[in-house]
C-alpha cells in the first residue's frame, strides 16, 4: 500500500475557501494537517507543531470534521488512525506525512525529518502503525475534538 500520493491534489482542495474558511488563507496556499480530533497523542502532536511552526504555514483540521470529508473523500467506515499532510506536492499519509511535517518545521526538526526518512518506508509504516492501534491505550481519548484558542483559530478548518 502506497502512504503517499503524486503530485495532483484532488480537485475539492484547489478549490476557493467556502464562507465557513474565510479567515483562512485558500486551500493551496499552506499545507493543512488533518488529524483524529479526539486522540490524545494526534492532540500533542498538533500541539507540538503549533508550538515549533514560528512562521505559522500550517492549517490543521480534524479527521471528523467537513474539511477532511470534502477535500479527502474519506468513506464513512474510513479508520482514522493517520496523520495526513495535504501540500502543494499531494497528500501524504502516515510517517511520510509526519517526516514531511518536521522538514517543514525547519532547523533541527529538518535534520530528525531527514533521519526519519532515511528509515525504510515498510519499517516506518509497521512502526507508525502499531503506535496508531495502542494511541486511545497509551495516550487517551476525548469526549470531542479539540478546540483551537483564540490565536490559533484563524489556522483551523472546520
Amino acid at each position: 500500500m502506497t502512504t503517499s500520493t503524486p503530485a495532483v491534489l484532488p480537485a475539492g482542495v484547489a478549490a476557493a475557501p467556502g464562507p465557513a474558511r474565510s479567515s483562512a488563507r485558500g486551500p493551496g496556499e499552506a499545507p493543512v494537517i488533518f488529524f483524529d480530533g479526539v486522540c490524545g497523542l494526534c492532540n500533542h502532536w498538533i500541539d507540538f507543531v503549533i508550538a515549533r511552526d514560528r512562521r505559522r504555514q500550517f492549517r490543521f483540521a480534524p479527521l471528523q470534521g467537513e474539511t477532511a470529508r470534502d477535500w479527502l473523500q474519506l468513506p464513512p467506515d474510513e479508520s482514522l488512525n493517520s496523520v495526513i499532510l495535504c501540500d502543494g506536492t499531494g497528500i501524504h499519509r502516515k510517517s511520510d506525512a509526519v517526516w514531511r511535517i518536521f522538514m517543514r518545521l525547519g532547523g533541527v526538526w529538518r535534520i530528525a525529518g531527514g533521519l526519519l526518512r532515511m528509515i525504510p518506508r515498510p519499517l516506518r509504516t509497521w512502526g507508525y502503525d502499531f503506535v496508531a492501534r495502542h494511541r486511545y491505550r497509551w495516550f487517551g481519548q476525548k469526549e470531542a475534538c479539540r478546540l483551537p484558542t483564540a490565536d490559533e483559530r484563524e489556522r483551523f478548518l472546520p
